[in-house]
């Protein structure tokens, strides 16, 4: 029995025991001497749900099994019972004590579809899901995984809890981010969906580089047979593989590269020089620090800001007196995927007006995923890096729109946008930019 049934219904429910006792002492009620007054008859009460569902838990004892039939019948009777969400929980916590994986997915995506916030049990869900293995499973925990993705992102840092700094709930957020993206790409991987698996891990590796997420990697380079890809990701799990705890195995990878290694050179040799100098490659990107761009910027007209397409300078200084509009993306972010073409049709509104430019602002740490996004969704907008303006402008999740007025100040900012009106809302605010300040 869970806790939270222990507490939402104790073993001895007021009125409830004693009810029954007089119910079981009742006699047949004696003849009274007045021939004239009616027969008394023993009246009985409908057990209400409450007594109900606690009858069917003080039956079942410690045995989980019968704990698990017994709800299901209590089920059954009230499907629509107000304790489902505690019900559902004392299922999925006795299936698993069953072994029962299939019956704790079941009742863990009932309890998620109750409560779509609640991250832990949609945790849970993705991974019985995953253990499950068929194809429909999957799919469900790829879902999840996107869901949880975005609630990451839509956390702000206003919300985390006062007993924490910001810099722990920015190493969390970091961690939990690096974690799911793994995983999303596990299940992607698992589905045979490569190219969206290979996104993933990139994005994983770009916050926090892992053996793990290397190593799959390189399964995807051997699996496209690019192997001079496959090699470099492989050395790089194994250089990696010190720092992931035991939780990737060193001999198997090294097995992996020794294998892709022959098929490219038909031996081993100069495999021993590349693995060296890769370790120390690793082992120095990790300890060095990456140069901040715009150090010294302190307004947005300070910044200059690259072109995505071919690095050249885009300076924020030579827009001044103008509206800037810029939205804030990321290449694993499927929100911002979304909203681009709501953003382009915006633009396109606007499209002649000289003192207005529209710039999509790129927010990945590692800019190699940038060249095969634009390919493949060709955006319609001009496409920087951030470049630093993000946290001058302290964008915590993705997307966030944000509109400048002609001294730099923000006239205009959401985080996230609803699409049935996103277009309208943003227009509207162009306009009045535009209008406020001629």
């Amino acid at each position: 029995m869970t806790v939270a049934f222990l507490a939402l219904f104790p073993l001895g429910l007021p009125g409830y025991s004693s009810s029954l006792q007089q119910n079981e002492n009742q006699t047949e009620p004696q003849q009274s001497p007045k021939p004239d007054s009616p027969k008394q008859t023993p009246s009985t009460k409908p057990l209400s749900e409450t007594a109900q569902l606690q009858i069917a838990i003080d039956r079942a004892g410690n045995d989980r099994a019968s704990l698990v039939r017994n709800l299901e019948e209590f089920l059954k009777d009230y499907p629509e019972s107000r304790q489902r969400p505690q019900i559902y929980r004392a299922l999925v916590e006795a299936s698993l004590q069953l072994r029962d994986s299939s019956r704790a997915a079941d009742y863990a995506e009932r309890i998620v579809a109750l409560t779509p916030d609640d991250m832990a049990m949609t945790m849970l869900a993705i991974q019985l899901l995953e253990r499950n293995g068929d194809e429909p499973a999957l799919h469900r925990a790829l879902n999840y995984s996107t869901r949880v993705l975005d609630y990451i992102n839509r956390s702000p840092a206003a919300e985390k809890s006062p007993k924490i700094s910001k810099e722990e709930w920015e190493t969390e957020q970091k961690r939990d981010k690096t974690n799911i993206l793994s995983l999303r790409g596990r299940l992607s991987f698992k589905l045979h969906d490569y190219s969206a698996a290979e996104t993933d891990f990139q994005a994983s590796m770009a916050i926090t580089p892992s053996a793990q997420a290397a190593a799959k990697l390189g399964e995807i380079a051997e699996l496209k047979k690019d192997l001079p890809k496959a090699i470099k990701e492989y050395a790089r799990a194994f250089a990696l593989a010190d720092a992931s705890g035991g939780a990737i195995n060193r001999r198997e990878i090294r097995q992996k590269l020794g294998n892709v290694w022959r098929l490219a050179h038909g031996s081993d040799q100069g495999l021993g020089d590349y693995l060296l100098q890769s370790y120390d490659d690793t082992v120095a990107s990790l300890d060095a620090p990456k140069p901040k761009r715009n150090a010294n910027a302190k307004e947005p007209y300070d910044f200059t800001l690259r072109k995505a397409q071919d690095g050249s300078p885009y300076s924020l200084a030579e827009q001044k007196g103008k509206i800037v509009v810029l939205n804030f993306w990321a290449t694993w972010c499927g929100p911002c995927r979304e909203l681009e073409p709501h953003f382009a049709r915006v633009a396109a509104q606007f499209q002649g007006i000289t003192d207005i430019v529209f710039l999509a602002a790129d927010c990945d740490e590692d800019e190699t995923l940038v060249a095969p996004y634009l390919q493949e969704e060709k955006p319609r907008t001009t496409v920087v890096f951030a470049d630093g303006l993000d946290t001058l402008l302290a964008v915590r999740s993705f997307p966030t729109v944000v509109i400048l007025d002609r001294t730099g100040k923000i006239a205009y900012r959401t985080d996230g946008f609803d699409p049935e009106d996103v277009e309208a809302e943003l227009s509207n605010a162009v306009r009045h930019a535009l209008a406020a300040q001629k």
